[in-house]
């Protein structure tokens, strides 16, 4: 993982409502992280707060996490909700206790995240948490999102989370992308 982030340069094309819930409804999101309004969340790769901005309503709290301090500004812009922190750092060394969320998610960023980072949301979920993602899929015809040759399948990702630690509760997989919801295991 890690091939490249998304040019903050191109920032706007992240808030495309067309485009975005094509691959991806707010309403899947939510079912997928099924949040709780006590929970604390974590969106790694927040970019805009596009996603982000979808899941707040529905949790205590949630820690939108960039490693690109310009994503961040252009959230300002459009306005963060209160119960939304912006992080910037990388998603392989999260600046959150052990067992200290609920859940994490990573919509169109997981092909961007670097190795370390399945391993470091299983460090700071609590056992039972959730961790949602949506990509890119390489088996996609490689016309929306980045080059097919920097992407990854559902079975990457599901191995992926299951060496980390995660059972996968549900896989799909569409044209353009697959969404893995998986459970941290233990007690």
């Amino acid at each position: 993982m890690g091939h490249h982030t998304f040019p903050a340069a191109d920032a706007d094309k992240l808030e495309d409502a067309t485009m975005r819930y094509r691959h991806c409804s707010a309403e899947e999101l939510h079912w997928a992280i099924d949040p709780d309004p006590t929970d604390s969340v974590v969106d790694l790769g927040s970019g805009t707060g596009f996603f982000t901005d979808d899941v707040a309503p529905h949790v205590d709290e949630v820690y939108a996490v960039d490693v690109q301090a310009a994503m961040h500004d252009r959230y300002r812009e459009k306005g963060v909700p209160d119960n939304v922190e912006l992080v910037t750092s990388g998603a392989d060394e999260l600046p959150f206790d052990d067992r200290s969320m609920d859940a994490a998610f990573a919509t169109m960023t997981y092909h961007e995240l670097p190795g370390a980072a399945v391993e470091e949301v299983a460090r700071v979920l609590r056992a039972g948490g959730r961790f949602v993602i949506v990509d890119w899929t390489a088996d996609g015809p490689g016309e929306s999102g980045p080059p097919v040759e920097e992407r990854y399948d559902a079975d990457h990702a599901a191995a992926a989370l299951r060496e980390a630690g995660f059972s996968v509760a549900f896989r799909a997989t569409r044209s353009d992308t697959f969404l893995l919801v998986a459970t941290l295991d233990g007690e």
